[in-house]
This record gives C-alpha cells, structure tokens and sequence, in this order.
C-alpha cells in the first residue's frame, strides 16, 4: 500500500511561493538516536520542529540504534548501550525497516544499563517513571524507530521542549543529500535550518539557498556538562543537574546561537 504523503514538492520549487504552515521557522532534520548525545538533543530544543529523518539507510556505526553512557563520578570508561537490530533487506534497510532482534532481552538491557550508570542519581526514581512509556514499546512493536523516536521524545520532554515532530516519510522529497534536506525544510516552512558540525562538512547550503532558507551552524557550548557533548548520551548530563537545570542551560544555548542567525537582526 502505498503510504499516505502529508505534502509533496513540486518539480521544482525555486521562486516558489513558501508554504504557510504553523510549524514554526527554525527546522532540525536528525535521525531518531537511542537516547541522543547531548549535542544532539541540544539541536532539537533549538528547533521549533525536528523532522525525523526515518527512511535513510540503516547505519550501524551510527547512534540510531545504540548511546554510550557514562558513570556519574567518571571512574567508569563510556560504556555501549546497544539494541540488537535486525535489517531484514540487508544492508539497504531503511531506519523504519529496522527491526528489534530480541525486544524482551533489549528492555532488560535498557533497563539494567541506565540502572548500573544512574540509579545513585537523585534524579533517577523521577526518570525512571518517565521511561515507562519507552520500556513498553519493546513489548507492542518491534519496530526500532518507535523506541529510538520514544526515548528522544522522553528527554526533550524533560527539559521543556515545546516543539512539534514530524516524519521524513510522510513528506514527498524525492532528491539526494542536500537537496532532499533543502526541499523538506521548505515544504515544511522553515526560514531557518538548524546544522551539527558533522553536517557541515557535506551540506551544500547553495540547495537552502534557492529557497531563502538560511543554514544556521550549531555548536554546543557552555558549562562543564558540554565536555562530553558529543560522545555521551544526554540521560548523563540529565542525571548529573536535573532536566530544570538542563533546560534552563539549553534554553540559554538556543537563544545564543539564533543571536547569530543573520535574520535576527542581532
């Protein structure tokens, strides 16, 4: 069956009038991570949408399937929380078509890990209730976006994010690397386009160009619990301050990096 498309870009979209939708104007496009890396979680609250970017190819080497987590006192080395995956059209398998190995024997990983690194935490007993509703996907899907989308949905949650998600297979943009990324920041209405270090190595900000899209660099900068931003999942620094102060240090982060937007008049 072929799947519902909530818009769709036409041939070409250069002088096209800019779709007046109510997503907001500052658009992050990422793939749904297990428990995401701080940089990662701090890109989306900076956004006032993240579009899931759910049917690019599987990528085991990535962080769609596995975080790395530390000990609160450091005396640990970075530890491996991975789900077994299983790709059932080899290595062409989309994220969607990821699929859970082993569900029940992954919750108790999941569970037994963030347990192992966090339960010492004050704040531990109030994430752990947050983390029901992720630990119960393993048990109604074994589809490997659900519970990585979950446990993103989980953190931003906790640190006040007020934004909207949407999916990438929803949205009809038929074009490679940057100019697919382009075409679903402007379908979706975004004047601003939120990019990692990582991808600005290989966007192509020509492609954002023709729709008056402004590519907008992100770096995470601030206090001590940026030192490992970009190797450890949030649910550290989580753990170590709180989700208040976290989202009052992301909140803080936003507002420095869109005073460097060119459109802010800053």
């Amino acid at each position: 069956m072929t799947p519902t498309r909530l818009f769709s870009a036409p041939d070409s979209t250069a002088g096209s009038l800019r779709p007046d939708l109510p997503y907001g104007e500052v658009c992050a496009i990422h793939q749904p991570n297990l428990f995401p890396r701080l940089v990662t979680l701090a890109k989306l609250f900076a956004a006032d949408y993240w579009i899931v970017l759910d049917d690019v190819q599987f990528a085991r080497r990535d962080y769609q399937h596995r975080a790395r987590l530390a000990s609160l006192d450091g005396s640990w080395q970075p530890q491996w929380l991975s789900i077994s995956t299983r790709l059932p059209y080899g290595r062409s398998t989309s994220i969607r078509g990821a699929r859970l190995a082993d569900p029940i024997r992954c919750r108790r990983r999941v569970v037994q890990l963030l347990a192992d690194h966090y339960r010492h935490s004050a704040y531990w007993p109030s994430f752990k209730r947050g983390l029901e509703p992720v630990l119960a996907a393993f048990e109604s899907t074994d589809r490997l976006a659900d519970v990585t989308e979950l446990s993103t949905r989980l953190l931003l949650e906790e640190v006040g994010w007020r934004g909207q998600i949407l999916h990438s297979s929803d949205l009809l943009a038929p074009g490679e690397r940057s100019q697919r990324l382009a075409d679903l920041a402007w379908l979706t209405g975004a004047t601003t386009y939120l990019c990692g270090t990582g991808g600005m190595r290989y966007l192509d900000p020509a492609a954002f160009r023709v729709h008056s899209i402004e590519v907008l660099p992100f770096q995470a900068r601030g206090s001590s619990i940026w030192a490992s931003a970009r190797e450890v999942s949030a649910v550290h620094a989580l753990m170590l301050v709180g989700s208040g102060a976290l989202g009052r240090e992301l909140e803080a982060l936003r507002g420095r990096v869109l005073e460097d937007d060119p459109r802010s008049g800053a």
